[in-house]
């Protein structure tokens, strides 16, 4: 049970809401020795990488106290860092008090994804228009858009069945290339290549490669070389998934138009 009077225990649980949520690590550190240097604490220490944070400190100059916690790689809520960023400046402007921000960072951590509807089409509309600026026609764009639908559908059904990442990934990759080379057999589409390099576009790390190269730039070499080895290991999974559908296509003499 978290004591919710501690400033250094409010200070860990930010720290892992930003962390489980897809912020630098960078953001994650100066958020946590902000809301600790906006509290008063005698001294405050704190080291986190992209999966855990450690930090220490002294409260009232008698209370030392210190906190370890682990943090799974999750997916992205960008909404619950901005609210915590924000709350984190609040703090600093002595807005609130320690169990009033305790307060807050819980419904942080409750605020919801958005509806599977949306995400659903979100899907849908950026695979048809990554494969118009990947060169794809106008209805090779519309065959994505559908392809792009069923990815993420499928995607949504996993989480509820707690499918491990990787098979998530592969799965859903092998299922954007065959919708899109279901789509492009029965006449709809003129280039499969563009279909698919669409419809896999909502699996593609865009977030943990950036996070990396971040992390590179400001010295955090290990949660850099943990997001990068995660982003590879995905690019691996999606290039398994559609590779493995291409390859048993062109084996039963369907004409992929890709080498496999």
């Amino acid at each position: 049970m978290e004591n919710e009077n501690s400033p250094l225990e409010l200070a860990v649980l930010a720290g892992r809401i930003l962390l489980s949520n897809g912020a630098e690590i960078f953001r994650v550190q100066e958020t946590m020795e902000r809301i600790a240097a906006s509290y008063h604490m005698d001294t405050f220490h704190v080291y986190a990488i992209s999966n855990g944070i450690f930090a220490c400190g002294m409260e009232n100059g008698v209370a030392h106290t210190a906190e370890i916690r682990h943090v799974p790689l999750a997916p992205v809520h960008l909404g619950r860092v901005t609210a915590v960023n924000q709350l984190s400046r609040e703090i600093s402007q002595g807005k609130h008090s320690v169990p009033e921000a305790f307060a807050r960072l819980r419904e942080i951590e409750t605020l919801p994804f958005t509806a599977d509807w949306v995400q659903v089409l979100a899907s849908g509309v950026g695979s048809g228009c990554f494969c118009y600026l990947f060169g794809g026609s106008p209805f090779d764009c519309v065959v994505a858009f559908f392809s792009g639908l069923m990815v993420y559908l499928f995607i949504l059904l996993a989480g509820k069945r707690h499918l491990s990442k990787i098979m998530t990934n592969i799965l859903a990759s092998a299922v954007a290339a065959f919708c899109g080379l279901s789509l492009f057999e029965l006449g709809m589409g003129h280039s499969m290549s563009h279909i698919i390099i669409g419809s896999i576009i909502p699996l593609v790390p865009g977030v943990p490669l950036t996070n990396s190269i971040r992390d590179f730039f400001n010295g955090d070499y290990i949660s850099g070389t943990i997001r990068l080895i995660d982003t590879l290991l995905i690019a691996s999974c999606i290039a398994i998934g559609v590779g493995f559908v291409l390859k048993v296509a062109s084996i039963m003499g369907i004409a992929v138009g890709v080498p496999v």
